[in-house]
């Protein structure tokens, strides 16, 4: 299997060169840049692309927030992770909305950002327990108050929690010890209940604050 490229944009020394020495040391990775702010790494003369970048928020200069448009625009098919101590609802779902589909905490361990670029790369999304779990509660909270007629079971709960941290149809019926077909059938009626189609209007509902 070919290597998955890395980029780190990060202005903490220590965190960037941690992580990219970890990371280099995997078989799956390969580093293909790091910068400290968003203006460097744009001024890289780069040929090729690389396919995963964890970026910072908190950055001088251009913020990460800020340059989730323009780094998509240099690289359009890059995939960002937001790694970062921010963990408050509105920055997590800010950057969703504007592109990114990851969001980890910098706490989290080495080999749970391991864990997550190989889920991106494999189609997928991710996001750290800790972060999971705020939009979860924004979940409950907007379903309590705005969407009093709509009640899940424990199990879709369950399933809905396993589906916003990212998780695929097969590594979520692994984890609630059921079958795909019982997991399909889960989120179907999920997807029902709140009146959407696809993972993409649960995520529209989280940013437009309708559940």
């Amino acid at each position: 299997m070919a290597s998955i490229h890395l980029s780190i944009i990060e202005d903490e020394a220590l965190v960037r060169e941690s992580l990219a020495d970890f990371l280099s040391s995997q078989a799956d990775f390969e580093i293909h840049s790091t910068a400290d702010s968003v203006e460097k790494f744009l001024a890289l003369q780069k040929t090729d692309a690389p396919q995963i970048l964890l970026l910072d928020i908190n950055l001088p200069g251009i913020s990460g927030l800020e340059g989730i448009h323009l780094l998509q625009k240099k690289y359009p098919n890059m995939e960002i992770i937001m790694l970062t101590s921010y963990e408050e609802e509105e920055h997590v779902f800010e950057a969703l909305r504007r592109g990114a589909v990851g969001y980890l905490s910098k706490r989290s361990p080495l080999l749970m950002v391991q864990e997550a670029i190989l889920t991106v790369a494999a189609g997928g999304s991710f996001m750290s327990p800790s972060i999971a779990r705020h939009v979860v509660n924004f979940f409950r909270f907007r379903q309590r108050v705005n969407n009093p007629e709509v009640e899940l079971t424990d199990r879709q709960k369950e399933i809905l929690r396993e589906l916003v941290d990212g998780k695929s149809y097969k590594m979520i019926a692994d984890a609630c010890g059921i079958t795909l077909e019982t997991v399909r059938d889960h989120i179907k009626k999920i997807y029902k209940k709140l009146q959407i189609n696809s993972r993409g209007e649960l995520v529209s509902m989280l940013l437009d604050k309708r559940i």
